[in-house]
């Protein structure tokens, strides 16, 4: 039987979600949140590194996450189009794994596969929760309560933060595990990736924390308002 997941952030390929907000899924996991991740492609295109190398990296950042769940779908690199078996795909694991709330890239991003893994996923969400839209299976419909956008490669002045500082660390593990991409290795090939992203990564990361007073801080977006209940924060 499929488990629930408390949250579910879905990214175009493995190590995507990492980049963007895996401090902020290590800290929901230790609090005993269940958290899956869904990889839309498998990355086959990627400058370095192969299928099976980038697969055993996503299982020890995996581990270092402590996911409930991880899946790939197995769409096409570079091919994520609007296509209604893309979003039934998706639409199919949000109603089997029921999210609370969905985590999804923020859609102004270099890399065109990020903006079009959002769109798809958007769509899904939207059609998951219609009664009358079939998937295979005749799962019921699902309304995720909330749907955030994490940064991968995009900047902004994101309107929430996540501090992250008493797991900085853990994170930097997490996105260490994929060393085909981060790492200039013996027989590859340069690329933005290898090239100081991490730190970068972590740069980012200490501005936003900065922003907000602490140490390091994840960035996410929503659309619409944000209802506020405590306005002093006590």
């Amino acid at each position: 039987m499929t488990q629930r997941l408390d949250i579910l952030a879905f990214g175009a390929h493995p190590d995507d979600v990492e980049i963007g907000m895996a401090g902020t899924l290590i800290q929901q996991a230790d609090k005993g949140l269940k958290t899956g991740i869904c990889d839309l492609t498998l990355a086959e295109l990627s400058s370095n590194g192969n299928v099976e190398l980038r697969q055993a990296e996503a299982k020890e950042a995996t581990e270092v996450l402590n996911l409930t769940e991880r899946m790939n779908l197995q769409l096409p690199d570079r091919g994520l189009m609007m296509t209604e078996e893309y979003i039934q795909q998706i639409a199919t694991v949000i109603r089997q794994y029921k999210p609370k709330v969905v985590f999804i890239p923020y859609p102004k991003d270099r890399h065109p596969d990020h903006g079009n893994c959002t769109r798809l996923v958007e769509e899904a969400i939207f059609s998951a929760g219609i009664r009358k839209y079939t998937v295979p299976g005749d799962l019921p419909s699902h309304r995720v309560n909330k749907v955030y956008y994490y940064f991968i490669n995009g900047y902004d002045h994101p309107p929430i933060v996540s501090d992250i500082t008493p797991v900085k660390e853990r994170k930097m593990k997490s996105l260490s595990a994929y060393k085909s991409q981060f790492m200039s290795l013996e027989g590859g090939v340069d690329t933005p990736l290898n090239n100081g992203y991490l730190e970068t990564v972590e740069a980012r990361d200490a501005l936003f924390g900065k922003e907000a007073g602490v140490r390091y801080a994840e960035g996410f977006y929503m659309k619409g308002p944000l209802l506020m209940e405590n306005w002093i924060g006590e």
